[in-house]
């Protein structure tokens, strides 16, 4: 199980996770590189609510490809235990992004002293601009 919130989690026969070994230059490279991992999952085709489906899919990430599927690639540990680890707390937090909907600000009538402020500079502007281009001597 993939643990997203303290309430949803994925279970882990969702998440595809493959080994890879990459055809390096070789030299210090070999063993960081031949115990890289690739996750795929797939949103469709998941057990997630709907709406967090539809803001995943609607989400611009060069992780998730046009068919819905989200491709993490993890090479940056020397064993296979640490990648795979991050490419699941990857897609932990890309799935959190989608949770949370943000705030929105309720519409507040601005005060008097505030619209007076605006008119104030309003006018201002208007005065410059009503000088600009003319000769003064």
């Amino acid at each position: 199980m993939v643990e997203i919130t303290s309430r949803v989690s994925i279970p882990e026969n969702e998440v595809e996770l493959t080994a890879v070994r990459s055809q390096g230059a070789g030299g210090q490279n070999v063993n960081k590189v031949s115990s890289a991992i690739h996750l795929r999952f797939d949103i469709r085709a998941s057990s997630l609510p709907e709406a967090w489906k539809e803001r995943l899919l609607e989400l611009k990430d060069s992780r998730i490809t046009r068919d819905g599927v989200v491709v993490i690639k993890s090479q940056q540990h020397r064993s296979q235990e640490m990648n795979r680890d991050e490419a699941l707390s990857r897609l932990a937090e890309l799935v959190k992004s989608v949770t949370v909907l943000p705030k929105t600000r309720r519409a507040t009538k601005p005060t008097r002293s505030s619209q007076r402020k605006r008119v104030e500079g309003k006018v201002q502007r208007g005065q410059i601009k009503a000088l600009r281009g003319r000769v003064t001597e």
